[in-house]
Order: C-alpha cells, then structure tokens, then sequence
C-alpha cells in the first residue's frame, strides 16, 4: 500500500473549503443538540448519513464518476467507520448528557492526535517551531474559552456523572484523527465525492441495525417528533455532511493534515458566537481573549505552511530560470 502524493487545487476552492468546514461544522453542536431533542441517537446517525449518502451517489451517477470500485469502497469504508461512527458518534451520545460547550472543547484535541499519530510527517511538523506553538496555543484558547464549564466538571454533584461522556469524546477524537490520517495517507484514486459517498453509506449501514438494536426504532413515536428536529436533521443531512464533510474529505487530499485540523480550533469559536446570537448566551472578558487567542493560533499555523509553499514555488522559479 502506498501513501497517495498531495495534490493541487485552485487556493479560491481552498479558501471556501475552509470556510465551510470552520463555520458549519461550528454550528453542527447546537443542531445536533435540537436534533436529539426528538430522535435517538444512533438513529440520528443513520438517517443522517443513509440519507446524505444516497444523495451525493445520485449526484455521482449523474456526473459520471466511476463508483463501484472495491478498493475504493473498502478504504472508504474503513475511514468512514473511524470518522463518522465513533468520532462523529461519540459526539451524537455525549451530547445526550454533556452541555454542546463541553462537547466543543473535547473534540477540541484531534490537532494534536495529528501531529502524534501523523508518522509520515514527523520530520515536518516536529521541526515546525510555528506549528507546534500554534496548536499550543490554539489549545490555550480553548481551554480558556470553556475554563467557566471545566471548572465545573471538578464539582462533587458534576463530576462523576460526565466522566463517561468525557472518556468517550477522547476515543471519538482519537478515531477521528485517525480516521482523517488514513483518508489521506491511504487514499485511492477515487474522488473525493465517491469517497465521502461510500463513507456516509457505510456509517449509516452501521448505525442503522445498531439503533434496533438498541431498541430506539421499535418505540419511537413518529408522529412525536417535534418540527425543530426534522429542520435540524435537514441541515446536518445538507450542509453538515453533505457541503461540509465533502469539504473536509477534500481538504485532506490538497492540504497538509495539520493545516486542516485547525477546525478543530474554529468549531468553538462558531459555536460560542451562535450561542450568543440565537440561544442568548452571555460572553464574558475571559472568553473573548480566547476567541481572539484561537484565531491567532490558527494564523500562525497557516502562515507557517504557506511560508513554506511561497518559498518552495521561488526556488522552483530560480530553478527553471
């Protein structure tokens, strides 16, 4: 097996790749949040990405793409179980019993599995003063933005009952990372939208016998569901898997994995200002200063990797010259 080369693309594509993935995976918390409110969870996983997944293989097969190749769905079907059916499930079930600020700031750590589990890259991100100073303090940040909620998960009455969500949300980041690392570094020739397509069908051919399983389909009243979750489980189907996950898987494929980890860091940043605008939430002092301290953190990564790209396409110049 062999790690697939970085490609090109367009840095406009680039920009609006990042900009979806930093502003709607940011909101996905609180309408995953609204979406449990009337389905369970691993059906929610299932409806979400059975639906999302037949979607976007309608659109391959109408713009042509070469769909049914093994090696692509096994690969795809490997990342996809790591991604979306423990990482993305682990959020879905803690959300159930931990506060969306809380979830925000444990899936908060996969830009540091990247760097620890990336392998291929060690020489590179090790050496990187700025990228390992940027993920520190991006983590800084975060800790700092959520320091009100972490303080209280040390209370006697809190403390016990968020340890296994907790414990879960670390597992969930960890085979996110993972899941991202293997997408890239053992990617196939497959497009990114047959890829994401065979990663969404085969999460939620996990997720689905495992809600009846768990008895969530047999009892559930249909009927019951209130309006606000059909409209949140909309947006997670369109613009949560569909625009932003395609986006991500894309991302992998063009951009070192460190650089597109920084969502990471954003997600809570998005959160936060929804939360504020639409569930009236107060911001304090102490948020902002991590708001701000985020941010920079994710400049400075990028600026170190676009440094890098800058000098590399100069020396090609003087090269050619």
């Amino acid at each position: 097996m062999t790690l697939t080369p970085q490609k090109s693309a367009s840095p406009l594509l680039v920009i609006i790749a990042f900009a979806t993935v930093y502003l709607v995976w940011g909101s996905t918390y609180f309408f995953i949040k609204i979406a449990i409110d009337g389905f369970p969870p691993l059906l929610l996983g299932a409806l979400r990405f059975l639906i999302a997944g037949i979607l976007l293989l309608i659109w391959c097969v109408i713009k042509g793409e070469q769909i049914f190749v093994k090696r692509n769905i096994i690969h795809a079907a490997v990342s996809g179980f790591l991604l979306l059916v423990i990482g993305n499930g682990a959020v879905i079930w803690a959300e159930q019993t931990l506060p969306s600020a809380m979830v925000a700031i444990m899936v908060s750590s996969p830009p540091i599995w990247f760097v620890l589990l990336d392998k291929p890259n060690w020489g590179v991100n090790f050496k990187s003063k700025t990228t390992i100073t940027g993920l520190a303090i991006g983590f800084a940040g975060v800790v700092l933005l959520f320091s009100e909620q972490i303080g209280s998960l040390f209370e006697a009455s809190a403390g016990g009952s968020k340890l296994p969500g907790m414990l879960l949300l670390l597992a969930g980041t960890l085979a996110w990372a993972s899941g991202s690392l293997y997408s890239k570094h053992y990617n196939t020739q497959g497009s990114a939208p047959v890829n994401t397509t065979w990663q969404m069908l085969s999460a939620g051919l996990v997720f689905l016998p495992s809600s009846f399983l768990h008895h969530e389909v047999q009892g559930l009243q249909w009927q019951n569901i209130p309006a606000h979750s059909w409209y949140a489980l909309l947006y997670l189907i369109i613009f949560g898997s569909i625009a932003a996950f395609s986006a991500y898987v894309w991302l992998l494929q063009v951009r070192p994995a460190t650089q597109v980890s920084t969502y990471a860091y954003v997600n809570p940043v998005i959160a936060v200002i929804l939360g504020v605008l639409f569930a009236h939430e107060s911001i304090s002092l102490l948020q902002i200063g991590g708001l701000v301290i985020i941010l920079g953190s994710v400049l400075l990564i990028n600026l170190s990797k676009y440094k890098k790209e800058k000098q590399a396409k100069l020396e090609l110049v003087n090269v050619a010259e």
